[in-house]
């Protein structure tokens, strides 16, 4: 067995449709695989119609595979929790029946004291009022990857993808109850004044006149509010336009793109998907692989020096800038 092998973990969570449970783990540091899949059920080898007829006692799933020194098993487990409905016993969203449950399968006792502890502290922060938190915490059983098809199939079919999360209803629960609770008075005391105006009543800083839209230090950029990762130093660039510019998102699964008619203009708004921050817009004229420019707001973020990222709480990003 090799160095890397002996470094790696398995982690493998059902959240319902297993489409919408890659991408928030997909390309995060120290992710090294997100396979979708079935698990904890009796039958080998089930096809995704028998998994879907609730008779092999299977669920969807993800099975991650992670090097926990760059990226916690506790990360992904809070991580996880914030895709899902943990009060929902029968499936999730519009997807009923048993092989749409949502369960924590643990691969070692450790992952089961993170996940038992993880699940109390949520039953216990009232997040969801009385409701019991309904996800399973169980040992980890056979796992069978699903068809290539299902494979990232947010990549494959990124239109199909978008419109199912939507009509499914997950797309809505999320934003309603996991976007970061704001409270506006600690916000007016906690933000500058551009910082409130930008993020709060999505006004724009003047350009030229901004914290960072110059500047060229190796760090992070994260949402000003909830310190959510949303851009990297080396995505940057100089457009000329006198704002930070960027050709793409740390995560693309952080940012939210909303249209915006206002000032007689049509334009892609983006915004922080925890702290539903407005950060800026993003342009269809990038010089970049992407082609895209998304122009943000320097009072909408905060910069984390890479050399600062340990003691901030984003160590898992240090492999970035090595």
């Amino acid at each position: 067995m090799s160095e890397q092998e002996k470094s790696v973990e398995l982690a493998t969570f059902a959240g319902g449709c297993f489409w919408c449970m890659v991408q928030p783990f997909d390309e995060l540091p120290g992710i090294i695989s997100v396979v979708s899949g079935y698990t904890g059920g009796h039958t080998k080898n089930p096809t995704y119609e028998e998994v879907c007829s609730d008779t092999t006692g299977h669920t969807e799933a993800v099975q991650i595979t992670f090097d926990p020194a760059v990226f916690p098993y506790a990360k992904l487990v809070d991580l996880f929790w914030r895709q899902i409905d943990p009060t929902d016993a029968d499936g999730q969203f519009h997807d009923r029946g048993s092989s749409y449950r949502t369960a924590i399968f643990y691969h070692n006792e450790e992952q089961r004291r993170i996940a038992e502890a993880s699940k109390q502290e949520l039953q216990e922060s009232g997040r969801f009022g009385n409701k019991p938190i309904a996800t399973t915490i169980e040992p980890a059983a056979p796992f069978y990857p699903a068809e290539e098809y299902h494979q990232h199939f947010y990549r494959k079919n990124p239109m199909r993808y978008k419109a199912y999360s939507k009509g499914s209803g997950r797309q809505a629960f999320l934003e309603q109850n996991w976007r970061m609770k704001k409270n506006d008075d600690e916000l007016r005391e906690r933000l500058t004044d551009i910082q409130y105006a930008v993020t709060q009543l999505d006004k724009t800083e003047p350009p030229f006149h901004n914290e960072f839209w110059n500047s060229k230090r190796e760090g992070l950029y994260v949402d000003v509010v909830s310190g959510e990762p949303l851009f990297s130093s080396l995505d940057k660039f100089d457009s000329g336009c006198g704002w930070p510019s960027f050709h793409k998102p740390l995560h693309e699964s952080n940012v939210v793109e909303k249209l915006d008619t206002s000032h007689g203009m049509i334009r892609t708004e983006v915004r922080s998907k925890q702290g539903d921050s407005h950060l800026g817009h993003v342009f269809p004229d990038g010089p970049g692989v992407t082609g895209l420019r998304y122009c943000i707001n320097s009072a909408s973020l905060r910069f984390i020096p890479k050399e600062e990222l340990e003691r901030e709480g984003y160590g898992e990003y240090r492999s970035l800038f090595k």
